[in-house]
């Protein structure tokens, strides 16, 4: 027992705030906002560790940094997230990349623009001549029907991957973080050279993983998965869900999914905290959230082991001009699920880590909530 209280006493004595700590290269494969800092579940995984026999995991994986700090570590994960260009970022950045990469990229390179004048099909996409225009349109769509002929899955994801990344920068909009239609001096030209710098970021940036572990990424709602989807024992749940009306994921990434054949729309009407749920007549509140996380709490005690802990990264978040305290909605939850709290510890976030939208996301601090099953 003196272990398990010195264990908890070094979690307080650790500097969460992480000040210095530099964007790790895996952060580089893909914009992704207000993801994890890599310091976060790294310390929490160290300090921690993880019951013989179970698996780390994180019910709102993002852009998988949870997922790849517990490979690193030799532990194996499992992730599930409702948005598909999350899950196709998760397991690009948990796997190594195919050999067969440069050549394949290579190749779609090269036939796509010898495609360009061939009366290419522009897939149907919601006001796609407002974001993009029509030469960029036409490159885009030589690129996705070269991938689209790589026979390995591996290798045509990391490459569906590599388009993704590109996608805001060659369209109309303002920026990865401000979704508002600009001037831009882009041309097919600039399509395929961003598409090549990207294939060879991603041989820069993406680590060797040689320790073994392994990833499962589920492109699913959190709220529908059973015991049955995790099919093991968890030993430790690391994450940070959605803040109410703080951040819209599916809106950041809406003309990727769509580009990439996804449906944005069904992610958004799915979507836990997206912003709409709450702004309309009658919307959600912190009472539709505390029943959200109370069906994640259900999936808990059903997986997790006892002895095993759930840290769970959250922040306060604004509804129609009330201050809503998330950390004290999951710690009520928690107790109700009888896990003891072992530590609430509040960190400053960077002025840099900025929300997608500030007048509604201004959160300067965040709680990391660090729970035991006890029973």
């Amino acid at each position: 027992m003196a272990g398990v209280i010195s264990m908890y006493e070094d979690l307080n004595k650790i500097d969460w705030n992480f000040s210095d700590a530099p964007q790790e290269s895996p952060s580089k494969l893909h914009p992704y906002p207000a993801r994890f800092i890599e310091c976060i579940p790294r310390t929490l995984i160290q300090v921690l560790g993880v019951p013989k026999d179970s698996v780390i995991f994180d019910p709102f994986c993002g852009s998988g940094t949870t997922l790849f700090e517990a490979q690193c570590l030799g532990y194996d994960s499992i992730g599930v997230d409702l948005n598909p260009i999350a899950c196709l970022l998760s397991k690009v950045k948990t796997r190594n990349l195919p050999f067969s990469f440069v050549q394949a990229y290579l190749m779609v390179h090269t036939k796509a623009v010898s495609a360009y004048r061939r009366n290419q099909c522009v897939p149907v996409i919601p006001n796609l001549d407002h974001w993009f225009k029509k030469d960029v349109q036409i490159a885009i769509s030589t690129i996705i029907s070269e991938i689209a002929t790589q026979e390995d899955e591996d290798t045509k994801e990391a490459l569906q991957l590599a388009l993704s990344s590109i996608i805001v920068r060659v369209s109309n909009q303002d920026s990865d973080t401000r979704y508002a239609s600009v001037e831009k001096c882009i041309t097919a030209e600039d399509v395929y050279n961003h598409f090549l710098n990207a294939c060879e970021k991603m041989i820069q940036n993406k680590p060797e993983i040689s320790t073994g572990a392994t990833a499962t990424i589920i492109n699913k709602d959190i709220l529908s998965i059973t015991k049955s989807d995790i099919g093991t024992n968890i030993g430790l749940v690391i994450t940070s869900p959605p803040y109410p009306n703080a951040y819209e994921y599916w809106l950041y990434h809406k003309y990727r999914m769509w580009w990439l054949g996804f449906d944005p729309i069904k992610v958004r009407s799915s979507e836990i905290g997206a912003r709409p749920h709450y702004q309309k007549k009658n919307g959600q509140t912190e009472v539709d959230f505390s029943l959200q996380m109370n069906k994640l709490f259900t999936l808990f005690d059903t997986c997790v082991l006892k002895g095993g802990h759930i840290c769970i990264v959250i922040g306060r978040s604004i509804i129609k001009g009330r201050v809503i305290d998330n950390a004290g909605i999951i710690s009520n939850l928690a107790n109700e699920h009888g896990y003891s709290k072992v530590a609430n510890i509040e960190r400053n976030i960077s002025a840099t880590r900025k929300s997608f939208n500030p007048r509604y996301g201004k959160i300067n601090s965040e709680n990391i909530l660090v729970f035991r099953k006890d029973k």
